[in-house]
């Protein structure tokens, strides 16, 4: 910035002004015979389409709609860098007139508190916890709504849409039946959102003998184990990507959690072991110590026969997913259907 400074002005000034800059005459010379990087030839080009895009439209583009008008000319570029080469121009659109939401008092609550932020459980399907959040790309938000167990803090399912409708939590907790097993006594925790307190979802949970718990209204803490998974998706995963389409953030989360978070990464509330780990190694724990139990019901002819499709319809997606990081199959995007 200081040798464009001097370069600049050194019309007006002589190149003693290097010395009030408090910079070398030799590292300016040697910086105006330097050849320009391509990184700064690849801003020059793009910094030119980020203008032609913020004029067309009025001025009125902010930065993501100006990205978008570049990501349709070609260009690979994240939404911080068009920020950057905006402010650079000093493009800034017209802001709208935003004020902040009426109070309307506190929210009515279908459920009490149950889960009173004890985050800990000494079986599996004894408390779930469920939320959804949201990941942006090129077309738009796509919504990821996740069940987790807090015994080993696995990801038991999840769904993904495009839109955050009951429908998207719902698919979400029946897959997770499926996987599980329909429950004896369990907990299920979220918070006060229009799609955990819809009928839908409700007559759901009592459909399936699942006892409801919800926070408080505006307390993310009541849930902040499903908040600590979402931030570690983020970070970990997310955070630095740009998706062009919501099928490669699909691909992107299916892989960070059924390959990576359940299967490898080291929890710190586990001992640092993976959830499924965790799990195999408990499991082997109380088959050395069993004194009794009850058996486990045989699956009918025609359960079996479903589950297995559906399980070898899972397994053809992971593998697909893991050649090559591309669409995940809707068909199978929620194989409990397939036992209906």
């Amino acid at each position: 910035m200081k040798f464009g400074f001097v370069a600049k002005h050194r019309g007006a000034w002589p190149v003693l002004l290097c010395e009030a800059l408090g910079v070398s005459r030799s590292g300016f010379y040697a910086w105006m015979s330097r050849p320009r990087s391509q990184r700064s030839l690849d801003d020059e080009v793009l910094g030119g389409q980020v203008h032609h895009s913020f004029v067309g439209s009025d001025r009125t583009y902010g930065a993501r709609r100006v990205w978008h008008d570049v990501l349709a000319l070609g260009q690979r570029c994240g939404l911080h860098r068009i920020e950057r080469l905006m402010r650079l121009q000093a493009l800034r659109a017209r802001p709208r007139r935003r004020r902040l939401p009426a109070d309307r008092g506190e929210r009515s609550i279908l459920a009490d508190n149950l889960s009173d932020r004890q985050f800990q459980a000494d079986a599996a399907n004894q408390k779930w916890v469920a939320d959804f959040t949201y990941l942006w790309t090129a077309e738009g938000w796509l919504y990821v709504a996740v069940v987790l167990d807090l015994y080993s803090r696995r990801i038991v399912d999840w769904s993904m849409q495009s839109s955050m409708t009951s429908q998207l939590v719902a698919d979400a907790l029946m897959m997770a039946v499926w996987r599980r097993g329909k429950p004896v006594e369990l907990l299920h925790h979220s918070d006060q959102g229009s799609q955990y307190t819809s009928e839908h979802f409700q007559e759901l949970l009592k459909e399936q003998g699942i006892t409801c718990s919800m926070s408080r209204a505006g307390e993310v803490w009541d849930n902040s184990a499903m908040e600590s998974f979402f931030s570690s998706l983020k970070t970990e995963r997310t955070a630095r990507k740009v998706f062009r389409t919501r099928e490669q953030a699909r691909a992107e989360v299916f892989d960070y959690i059924e390959r990576f978070y359940n299967l490898t990464r080291r929890h710190s509330t586990l001992g640092y072991v993976s959830p499924i780990a965790f799990e195999k190694a408990r499991e082997a724990s109380v088959d050395v110590h069993r004194t009794g139990s009850s058996p486990k019901r045989r699956l009918t002819t025609n359960e079996g026969g479903a589950m297995t499709a559906a399980v070898a319809v899972w397994a053809k997606r992971a593998n697909h997913c893991s050649a090559k990081r591309g669409a995940i199959p809707r068909m199978v995007a929620h194989p409990w259907r397939l036992l209906r």
